[in-house]
């Protein structure tokens, strides 16, 4: 009967946590973007300096109310150079860490993102790749120019291979817009494995308290190889990776 009081006091605190967690996160969020607006004349940096503070505070505030930290492995193969990035999208919480351990970044995203009051006029401010995802291979070449002038500004692009968000233990076929960017411009891939849609899934509220694991891969070199064998190649690995981490076992029986 204990056990049963405990099980049922602890759940209901991790359902507070989340609804806490939740509305800190939309409330803050508004907040945060009206001062990047505000900084909007004083330069890329500040704004992305208002941006990562954000982040940092919500990953922070997620340790706190639901018990979710994160590691990262592989820290030595991040490039000197901006590079790249390849990783999967199964939630919210690996595009708040990716700023803790990759420097200044720009993400291709949808451009839909931007219509939204406040926080899209402050997400245009940090210099998105804003696709139109129907737009097929004129997403492709924005994706190729726009990127390009990125990393010849030291900024990493950030990349979801998949195109959408994709439920923790399932994935989709790889794009090519970041193969063809890296191919384009010259520069490295990072992949990079994560296990965030175990805690943070991606639909409900409710978190799950435990370790995010990130796994950043060996820099891979495009070249003249083939985009479809890179990007297999590339999918392979993060997908062997995620395979290893542990929590996807205690997912699947809770059926999410």
């Amino acid at each position: 009967m204990r056990r049963s009081n405990c099980w049922v006091v602890t759940s209901m605190w991790r359902w507070i946590g989340s609804l806490v967690f939740t509305f800190w996160m939309f409330f803050s969020v508004a907040f945060y973007a009206l001062a990047i607006i505000i900084m909007g004349p004083f330069g890329y940096d500040r704004r992305f300096a208002i941006s990562r503070a954000w982040a940092s505070m919500i990953i922070s505030s997620a340790r706190l109310l639901c018990g979710i930290e994160f590691e990262v492995r592989g820290r030595e193969n991040i490039p000197d150079e901006a590079a790249v990035y390849l990783l999967k999208h199964s939630s919210a919480y690996e595009t708040l860490a990716e700023f803790l351990f990759v420097g200044q970044q720009t993400w291709v995203l949808k451009r839909e993102l931007q219509w939204v009051p406040i926080f899209g006029w402050a997400l245009k401010l940090l210099r998105p790749i804003a696709i139109n995802r129907g737009g097929g291979r004129n997403a492709v070449k924005q994706v190729i120019a726009q990127g390009t002038a990125a990393l010849q500004r030291g900024v990493n692009v950030m990349i979801f291979p998949e195109g959408t968000r994709v439920r923790q233990g399932q994935t989709r076929r790889y794009g090519m817009s970041g193969i063809a960017l890296a191919a384009e411009s010259e520069r490295l891939i990072v992949p990079v494995a994560h296990n965030a849609g175990v805690f943070w899934p991606r639909r409900g509220v409710r978190k799950r308290p435990g370790t995010v694991r990130f796994v950043i891969g060996e820099p891979v070199v495009v070249g003249d190889r083939d985009y479809r064998v890179v990007a297999n190649e590339v999918q392979a690995w993060i997908e062997a990776e995620i395979a290893k981490m542990p929590g996807r076992e205690s997912l699947e029986r809770a059926g999410s």
